[in-house]
């Protein structure tokens, strides 16, 4: 008798951010206390509205060894003070872990942290982009333009999410809009 197969074909809207049968996670603004810099600007925009920032549909169809995961993401447009929607972030809780994101619409940036350096970089996510996350890299993306970011991401199934991490030191650097222009600053220089 042949076990069951995990469902393998998945019907995806791109629009919308939603997978088939996946597991849906929507974050507020509300639920990014700690994430922006300019904490002001964060409580007058929260006080204006809690806005949906971004949505994850995740798929899970197994969790043996040499399995995957994936999830498709929408970043919505806007700003807090000048800093650009962006997500929560993560670090795997299997730190060598890699992740790959694959830009569909929009257009918007990755900001890649080494664990164990503290080095940062900005890789470009959008359309016709793909982005590769290496293992001990913390990662968050911002949609830096005037229409939904969605993107796809795969994962290995033991990878995990490690939001706590980031919760305690946050990323060391942040992405502003200067003059219509994304930037790189020092979180201390805010």
């Amino acid at each position: 008798m042949l076990e069951a197969f995990p469902v393998l074909t998945h019907l995806y809207d791109a629009g919308t951010a939603r997978l088939e049968g996946g597991t849906v996670v929507e974050r507020r603004l509300s639920q990014l206390r700690g994430c922006f810099a300019d904490e002001a600007a964060y409580e007058a925009a929260l006080a204006q509205a809690d806005t949906l920032l971004y949505r994850v549909t995740a798929i899970e169809p197994a969790t043996g060894l040499g399995d995957l995961h994936y999830g498709l993401g929408v970043l919505f447009p806007g700003k807090v003070g000048n800093e650009y929607f962006l997500t929560k972030g993560h670090l795997h809780r299997t730190r060598e872990a890699a992740e790959v994101y694959i830009g569909l619409t929009g257009q918007g940036m990755m900001l890649l942290e080494d664990e164990t350096t503290g080095e940062s970089r900005l890789e470009r996510l959008g359309e016709g982009k793909i982005v590769y996350v290496p293992g001990h890299t913390a990662h968050r993306t911002m949609n830096t333009g005037s229409e939904p970011l969605t993107y796809f991401g795969v994962y290995p199934a033991n990878a995990g999410h490690d939001y706590g991490a980031i919760a305690e030191r946050n990323f060391l650097k942040v992405l502003v809009d200067e003059n219509g222009q994304p930037v790189l600053k020092d979180r201390t220089a805010m």
